[in-house]
């Protein structure tokens, strides 16, 4: 059996550099010890870039100590504003790209200079973007991520596919053969789609037009009632009805849609660019997620020295460890890393179909308040219509980006 990728979807990723009070006071620590908080992902996809970046350091910072501790996504965010109420923040720090505006914009992420930094010039504009406020740039792009979807050639030519589809229509069309073809197992799917995956339904949303939420004057109003949006939305709840038998109660982590690919109980689905080397491994545990960035907490008393060991992370070297592990450069100019890399190429050509969730410090509330999910869900298990679970989500958003403005 062969994995392959088709299909641009969505995402980007990046790993930035940031501060984490605006006090700058200093952290309790030992100074000749720079702490970095990272997410397990790094230790189980990139260890190796980690270990180089700090030889590198050391051999600039002799007698330095670097520790780095990996996090849990589901905690770590927690985890860092108790460190900061507590005056003893990391002197780095990985957060979402999602989660950055929350702290950019209460001034917890100290400035930085993008000269420090390797590539800096041709950082990825998305990425970039994530990490600037009100023109300032407070964190450090570390890498891309693209989602695309990930199929099994085998079971496309036992129903007599021999080409990869080209258009949603054609996927469509495709993923009914497959449907047909396995009839015989009540639990496959043409194309694993889990009621709660709202990643996957916002790329169907932004393909058609639509948006999450637009800015006005300083407001922000949820778009997820626009007549494109509705269209995608729509469009989404056709082809999750059609091909998949996921469960409709949840999320693309739970399981990753790897296992029950690699069980031979799905055909196709949408995963990150490190996810597919682990479809074929039905013990395979959680790769984490690929939507990150690197942060330096205001209270460090090491920003220097934290600096430092940021840009000896995202040098070309390493990025191209971090390509290696199926993640795309963090910058234009070493695109080639990823496009010489058949494992990651295809996503590499995904991530030019990318989109972003708003700006706005509330935005990390939106996600954590399962907003997008719980509308996904009511969509798909028909609890309530396109247009009635849509309006909801806006008028939701609505409110929770403009608290406080």
């Amino acid at each position: 059996m062969k994995a392959r990728v088709i299909a641009a979807v969505l995402l980007a990723a990046v790993l930035a550099a940031a501060a984490t009070s605006a006090s700058g006071s200093v952290a309790k620590r030992n100074a000749t010890t720079v702490t970095v908080w990272l997410q397990d992902d790094a230790k189980n996809g990139w260890a190796d870039a980690v270990a180089a970046a700090t030889r590198s350091f050391q051999a600039k910072h002799p007698g330095v100590n670097v520790d780095v501790q990996y996090q849990q996504w589901t905690t770590h965010l927690t985890k860092f504003d108790a460190a900061l109420a507590g005056n003893n923040a990391p002197d780095v720090i990985e957060m979402g790209n999602s989660e950055t505006a929350k702290y950019m914009a209460a001034g917890a992420l100290a400035p930085i200079r993008a000269k420090a930094y390797p590539n800096s010039s041709k950082w990825l504009g998305g990425l970039k973007s994530s990490c600037t406020w009100n023109g300032k740039l407070l964190c450090v792009p570390y890498y891309a991520g693209a989602r695309a979807v990930i199929y099994r050639m085998d079971y496309y030519r036992q129903a007599g596919i021999r080409s990869t589809p080209r258009s949603l229509n054609q996927f469509v069309t495709d993923g009914k053969k497959l449907m047909k073809k396995f009839r015989k197992d009540g639990n496959f799917s043409a194309f694993y789609y889990p009621g709660k995956n709202w990643y996957a339904t916002m790329g169907f949303v932004y393909d058609y037009g639509g948006r999450l939420a637009v800015e006005k004057n300083g407001k922000w109003k949820g778009a997820l009632n626009s007549p494109q949006a509705i269209r995608g939305l729509t469009a989404a709840k056709s082809v999750m009805k059609a091909l998949s038998r996921a469960p409709l109660t949840t999320d693309e982590a739970h399981p990753y849609p790897s296992i029950p690919f690699a069980k031979g109980k799905v055909a196709s689905f949408v995963g990150n660019g490190w996810e597919w080397p682990y479809t074929l491994d039905p013990k395979v545990g959680n790769p984490g997620l690929a939507n990150v960035d690197l942060a330096i907490p205001a209270t460090s008393g090491n920003k220097t020295l934290a600096a430092d060991w940021i840009a000896a992370f995202t040098s070309a070297p390493n990025e191209k460890k971090m390509a290696d592990a199926g993640n795309i450069p963090n910058a234009s100019n070493l695109a080639a890393l990823a496009a010489g890399n058949p494992k990651v190429s295809p996503f590499a050509r995904a991530a030019k179909y990318n989109w972003f969730v708003p700006i706005s410090p509330n935005w990390a509330n939106v996600e954590s308040g399962n907003v997008l999910q719980e509308m996904c869900q009511a969509i798909f298990t028909g609890r309530k219509s396109v247009r009635a679970a849509a309006t909801s989500a806006s008028n939701t958003i609505t409110r929770i980006l403009n608290t406080g403005s």
